[in-house]
């Protein structure tokens, strides 16, 4: 697991290094939209709901929109002056009792795993809470917003849960249930006699996620089996891979001609004079190389002539 936030626990007077590790983690079933007839996946473009024109993403600004469906446009500005928290301390308010929170306002969990400095005040929080039989109600700003949370003990691990807002849970309101109904006496002893026919002790491995499993055979079972829809590569995809390989080219073809003072092939069909003079200098050279090469080969051969004479005339 990778950490995604340091911080400390703040307890009294002491502080406890820790990092925080999301304890959970999503398998559902993740199924892609694609094109029936040839299994290409669809796209959704950032359209314009007044003109209709697609919108980048350097044109989209935040908009909040009020009560009466009027929409406030939120600037950088506007966004930098509310009031936001970015430290990294987690610190208990108070301790609760645990059947006061309401598992209704648990949103998020995650571990807590205490640096090697930090983990005797660690042990000594995770043993107070577990005595006390009671959960610490903190307060954190995991990325800017500050939000509540509690600690609690959980297989010998400290476990963070941030808390959601009293104003975000719902209140049940079903008019069905506004009526004083109960069941009778004898409802109410054979519903009390099946509850204890199903009772039992809650084991996490007797269950298992069989929609999940099913899925990921059906999908093995269809690659065994051939049935695959092979995805050609998708037109705008194609395009923008050669006009990046044409820019590279180009880059390169320049940068060879700023060595040698010439021009690059990429404009060669764009200045077909100059390529012309360019070949006219280049047998140009090649004819002074051959001339200076045919030079230098009777040079060579005048030389061994005349040491030849010279040692001729020594010997007599």
């Amino acid at each position: 697991m990778r950490a995604i936030w340091k911080g400390a626990v703040s307890f009294g007077l002491v502080n406890v290094p820790v990092r925080l590790f999301s304890a959970t983690e999503n398998h559902d079933v993740q199924f892609r939209q694609v094109h029936e007839k040839d299994g290409g996946r669809i796209k959704y473009q950032r359209v314009c709901s007044i003109d209709g024109e697609e919108v980048p993403y350097s044109d989209i600004a935040k908009g909040y929109e009020a009560a009466d469906g009027q929409m406030v446009v939120l600037t950088d500005e506007d966004l930098k002056s509310l009031p936001t928290r970015s430290t990294k301390e987690i610190s208990i308010e108070k301790f609760v009792p645990s059947e006061q929170i309401d598992p209704l306002l648990f949103d998020k969990s995650y571990y807590l795993e205490p640096d090697k400095t930090g983990l005797k005040p660690y042990v000594l929080l995770r043993d107070a809470l577990e005595k006390a039989d009671r959960m610490a109600l903190v307060t954190v700003s995991v990325r800017t917003r500050m939000t509540l949370a509690v600690l609690r003990v959980r297989d010998g691990v400290i476990v963070l849960q941030t808390l959601l807002w009293a104003d975000e849970v719902r209140a049940p309101e079903f008019e069905s249930l506004s009526e004083e109904t109960h069941a009778t006496a004898k409802e109410l002893a054979m519903a009390s006699s099946l509850v204890d026919s199903l009772s039992g002790d809650y084991e996490p491995d007797e269950f298992e996620d069989d929609y999940s499993e099913a899925v990921t055979q059906l999908v093995a079972t269809k690659i065994e089996g051939g049935d695959i829809t092979e995805t050609p590569e998708a037109k705008g995809e194609e395009t923008e891979v050669v006009d990046l390989l044409a820019a590279l080219q180009r880059s390169v073809d320049k940068a060879k001609a700023a060595k040698t003072g010439g021009s690059s092939a990429s404009d060669a069909d764009s200045d077909k004079p100059a390529k012309k003079t360019a070949a006219k200098t280049t047998a140009s050279k090649a004819t002074t190389q051959k001339s200076a090469a045919k030079k230098s080969t009777a040079k060579k051969s005048t030389a061994k002539t005349t040491a030849k004479k010279t040692a001729t005339k020594k010997a007599s």
